[in-house]
């Protein structure tokens, strides 16, 4: 046993490995179960290999190109370090918003005395890196090799797979990411006003808390991987917002750890937007709680996040923390009847089907009635005398 684990550790000596000898009441011998935790380094082995999952498989990786996208993914090494030789360094240290951003800085500094010291620029040729491009070029999308803007997509429907007709509008946001961020905000929050949703108190807009909007959007803008030529998604279905940022968790992050790990891929543009007068991150690892927290006080299902496609997906619901039959009580305490789509909005349940179970509970508890009058697709439920009772505390 000692000897297999002196095994391993030489073919993969940069490997952190956790192990445990397992014993079986009822078989001979010993299992050696070796864990090896998600880390933020492109590992090789003794004789300098790196290997790729694919599958079921473990294939060697020869190209140097791929093995450089392997480490940007991971964050080993991160887009924003990577010198654009082609920009002029007065646009970057000359722009507005540099200037805005070191009129409230403290010491008092000169722009390029700053980019230099802090390493936004090579301290020899003065090349900007893509990070000082990012943070203060006026149009960073025209000079950046990679597509590094925002797009918002409004969809009218809650369907997961949307269709050309339910495009409803579709605005690119660009700019440096100080500048970018707020707009985003603004945007996302202007096209909100046209969503409305059945909720207890009657058709209102779909409101999300500012909070876990505000701290969705930080955190795709400052933590994607710019290594990836695409845009940041921002979706609008008339039940929830999705936000994509481009890229894989970095380093060890994963979907069960992200709201306690503090790992950053692109240290100096968190660095440096965090010494904004007013800065829009909080310290690592905050942003996600609130959003979380906020979403629960205001009585929403938590956000989702994922790994899907290239993507990271984090997705704020309008679903309420109630359970369906809680919802619909709530809504006739302050409405004479409910119908099944008023229901679903209340619920986040998208099948009619399903949402007529609901009703059939209500009913078999004595709780609900059908509106005699009122049939087919105009059909509608309604409290009883029992029903009336029980709703009261829903007021």
């Amino acid at each position: 046993m000692n000897g297999l684990l002196q095994a391993l550790f030489l073919v993969a000596p940069t490997l952190e490995l956790k192990y445990e000898v397992l014993n079986s009441p009822n078989r001979p011998g010993q299992v050696l179960r070796v864990i090896i935790e998600k880390s933020a380094e492109v590992h090789k082995t003794s004789d300098g290999t790196v290997y790729q999952r694919y599958g079921a498989q473990s294939l060697p990786v020869d190209d140097l190109q791929r093995i450089t996208e392997l480490a940007f993914a991971k964050g080993a090494i991160s887009f924003e370090d990577q010198l654009l030789k082609t920009v002029p360094v007065e646009q970057v240290v000359d722009s507005k918003e540099l200037a805005s951003f070191l009129f409230d800085y403290s010491p008092k500094t000169d722009p390029l005395e700053f980019c230099i010291n802090q390493n936004l620029l090579d301290f020899k040729t003065w090349e900007p890196r893509v990070a000082s491009v990012l943070l203060f070029h006026p149009s960073p999308s025209a000079v950046n090799p990679r597509k590094c803007a925002l797009k918002i997509t409004r969809y009218e429907t809650k369907e997961d797979d949307p269709e050309r007709d339910h495009l409803a509008k579709q605005i690119t946001i660009e700019g440096p990411l100080y500048q970018l961020i707020h707009k985003a905000v603004e945007s996302v929050q202007e096209i909100m006003k046209s969503v409305t949703i059945w909720t207890p108190a009657g058709l209102k807009n779909a409101e999300y808390p500012p909070e876990s909007l505000w701290e969705v959007l930080v955190n795709a803008v400052i933590h994607r991987d710019y290594a990836i030529s695409d845009d940041i998604q921002v979706l609008i279905f008339d039940n929830r917002i999705e936000v994509l940022s481009p890229g894989r968790l970095p380093g060890y992050v994963t979907v069960d750890n992200i709201l306690h790990a503090r790992y950053s891929r692109n240290t100096k543009i968190v660095r440096t937007l965090h010494r904004y007068k007013q800065p829009p991150n909080r310290d690592m690892g905050e942003g996600l709680d609130t959003a979380f927290q906020k979403m629960k006080e205001w009585g929403l299902k938590a956000p989702e996040i994922e790994e899907s496609n290239g993507y990271v997906r984090v997705t704020l619901p309008h679903t309420p923390l109630a359970k369906p039959t809680e919802a619909i009580l709530g809504f006739l305490a302050r409405n004479a009847t409910v119908t099944n789509r008023q229901a679903r909005d209340l619920t986040g349940i998208k099948s009619e089907n399903l949402v007529k179970i609901e009703f059939y509970k209500l009913r078999d508890e004595g709780m609900l009635e059908p509106v005699p009058s009122l049939k087919g697709p105009k059909s509608a439920w309604r409290l009883t005398k029992k029903g009336r009772k029980a709703a009261e505390r829903f007021k």
